[in-house]
């Protein structure tokens, strides 16, 4: 038995299929139940960002870990170093399979809804969010990892 095609390919890597098992309701969904990844190939793991710079000082300097107060302008410094990170090896946001989120309070995350669907416009990576106690640096209130699959060549 073969698989149905995806609800939806990815338009930069036609091996990554969104799958939703009711796309009467996808659009309710701010990420994807589940993606299928079709044959072989490379596989980039993104480790956590926060709102800090990726590079700093360990052990940590207070002076490098200022967060802004407001979850949207933290979630926009998060996004925008991963952004950097798929930048960098020549990929793009409709190359991510899974993102997982860390929140030390669920209440923002529609905030984090809203920056993420900036960066990644329709596509719906597969999503996990957590709630955590803390995370490695005072007042930083999110961290996201992504997986992200190279194209063919």
């Amino acid at each position: 038995m073969s698989a149905p095609p995806p609800f939806r390919t990815s338009p930069t890597n036609p091996r990554l299929g969104e799958i939703q098992t009711n796309p009467a309701r996808q659009a309710d969904m701010p990420y994807a139940p589940a993606m299928r990844v079709r044959g072989g190939g490379d596989t980039l793991y993104i480790s956590g960002a926060t709102p800090s710079p990726l590079y700093h000082h360990h052990p940590h300097r207070p002076e490098e870990h200022e967060h802004p107060v407001r979850i949207e302008d933290q979630c926009t410094r998060v996004f925008d170093t991963l952004g950097a990170i798929l930048a960098h090896e020549g990929l793009t946001w409709t190359d991510v399979i899974k993102v997982t989120r860390y929140l030390t309070d669920m209440r923002d995350q529609d905030g984090l809804n809203q920056v993420q669907g900036r960066y990644f416009g329709d596509w719906r990576p597969v999503s996990t969010t957590v709630c955590v106690n803390q995370l490695s640096t005072p007042g930083a209130r999110v961290e996201v990892d992504i997986v992200a699959a190279y194209r063919p060549a």
